[in-house]
C-alpha cells in the first residue's frame, strides 16, 4: 500500500516504492518490457488455430481488454447483487 512520506506511522522506515522517482522508474521499465514483448511478435512464428490469432499484437490486446471487461462487468454485477449492510442481522 502506498503511504505518502509525510503520513508514515511513527517509527516506520520508508519503503523504496514510497519515492515518486522510483515509481516512475518502475512504470517506464514496464513500458520497455511491454514494447519489447510486442516487438517480438513480429519475429516469432505462431501456430494459430484461428486466423485472427495471427494478427499483430492480438494476444497483448486480448490479455488487456478481456480482464478490463471482466472488471467492468463485475462492477455492474455488484450493483445487482449487493445487499444492505444489515442484511444478515434481520
Amino acid at each position: 500500500m502506498y503511504h505518502h512520506p509525510d503520513r508514515r506511522a511513527e517509527g516506520e522506515k520508508p519503503n523504496w516504492i514510497d519515492h515518486p522517482g522510483n515509481v516512475r522508474k518502475v512504470f517506464w521499465a514496464l513500458v520497455v518490457v511491454c514494447a519489447a514483448l510486442l516487438s517480438l511478435d513480429l519475429f516469432l512464428h505462431k501456430h494459430d488455430k484461428f486466423g485472427f490469432e495471427s494478427l499483430f499484437g492480438f494476444f497483448g490486446f486480448y490479455g488487456f481488454v478481456l480482464p478490463f471487461l471482466l472488471v467492468l462487468s463485475a462492477k455492474a454485477l455488484r450493483r445487482i447483487l449487493m445487499r444492505d449492510e444489515d442484511y444478515y442481522d434481520r
